[in-house]
């Protein structure tokens, strides 16, 4: 092993934009000579970017072998995985931190003496639970995945417990939970305002069901006002969320902010609010960005009965939930609120986010790669 271990950071995605791998890249580059491997611009601070080209995608499945389940053909001649294959050097780096199941294999070849850590993003084999099709083609050639390929890593983490569980059920292996935390901000509660101040950031897509807040403040009995930061995935979608804001009034649909401007803008508030119905496993058992982004900008917390953010919002009194995914449930749950009882949720988000941010996160990153480099060379 040279005097600085070499580290590949592999992903499948826009690398600078992707806030958990960035994560990664931002803890190691302080210890290892890191190389990046993904779409896009080079993160700051890497020794090396591999860039995969954008017309390089990573799911241009071939229908035969697919339909056929020749999995090992379907993977290989991915344009992704076949770019990389061809422009990744066995042997260059000392340990690989691979992001989601899809790199694995590919990792797993570049022989790398200290192994493979995988880090998990998602239950891959029951990601699309809502639909059919998905189900039947794209299922089982994920759970050769994770049989076959994934189950070979010297070690694994996922992004929340109901995850990992799932991963020990079906394939025999545990990984350890490091959660989408945001970094620690250093800011003040705002004073708590009258009409409560509610608002909620994120992917504007329609099977999250964003309607539901909306529908909730139509029938509440108490006034708030609601602001929805969204990103641009599914624009009919966003325009139909404007009608609605706009024909119930106090209600505003914006486009999101850049990351870097979002704890910020969310320490305006006084609420954050995601309700999403469980339309999918990946859904019932999410633990998503938003929650550790209202507790670093220090928002009271109101969330549907999922049972990974209803354990965080618990467990830490940061605020309430909702009986169920409903708009009727979801406005009781906001009418339940006070002035008195939103500062005292949120002064809990204020000593909350000291613990559950990135810093303590990335640190079980930080042992797992130290236990790999601190392990003999795998054969």
């Amino acid at each position: 092993m040279s005097p600085v271990p070499k580290l590949l950071i592999l992903s499948f995605s826009p690398i600078a934009g992707d806030a958990r791998v960035l994560k990664q890249v931002r803890h190691f580059v302080e210890r290892y000579e890191v190389t990046t491997c993904g779409y896009g611009e080079a993160p700051d601070g890497v020794a090396r970017h591999i860039r995969i080209p954008d017309d390089k995608p990573q799911n241009d499945f071939f229908p035969p072998t697919l339909a056929l389940r020749v999995f090992a053909s379907t993977y290989w001649r991915t344009s992704a995985v076949a770019w990389c294959r061809d422009n990744l050097g066995p042997g260059e780096w000392d340990v690989i931190l691979a992001n989601d199941v899809e790199t694995v294999p590919l990792a797993l070849t570049l022989s790398a003496p200290h192994g493979v850590h995988a880090d998990l993003h998602e239950y891959s084999p029951k990601l699309r639970t809502e639909n059919p099709k998905w189900m039947r083609w794209l299922s089982p050639y994920y759970r050769w995945l994770c049989r076959r390929h994934v189950s070979r890593a010297s070690s694994w983490t996922t992004v929340g417990q109901g995850l990992a569980t799932q991963y020990q059920q079906d394939f025999g292996f545990l990984p350890g939970v490091v959660t989408n935390a945001a970094p620690y901000w250093e800011l003040p509660a705002a004073e708590v305002a009258t009409p409560l101040r509610l608002v909620h950031s994120g992917a504007g897509l329609r099977n999250r069901k964003l309607d539901i807040m909306l529908e909730a403040l139509a029938l509440t009995r108490n006034e708030f006002t609601l602001d929805l930061y969204l990103t641009a995935n599914d624009p009919p979608y966003i325009e139909e969320l404007r009608s609605r804001a706009a024909e119930l009034g106090g209600i505003t649909v914006h486009d999101a902010v850049p990351y870097d401007e979002l704890i910020q803008t969310l320490n305006r508030f006084d609420v954050g609010v995601f309700v999403l119905p469980p339309v999918n496993f990946s859904y019932r058992w999410a633990l998503p960005n938003k929650i550790f982004d209202f507790i670093q900008a220090r928002l009271a917390i109101v969330v549907g009965p999922s049972p990974e953010m209803a354990s965080i919002v618990s467990k830490h009194a940061l605020g309430l939930v909702a009986d169920d995914f409903t708009a009727a449930s979801l406005a009781d749950a906001l009418d339940a609120l006070t002035v008195e009882s939103v500062a005292m949720f949120k002064a809990a988000s204020a000593v909350t986010a000291g613990d559950l941010n990135a810093d303590s996160q990335v640190a079980i990153w930080d042992r797992a790669i130290a236990d790999l480099l601190g392990s003999p060379p795998v054969d």
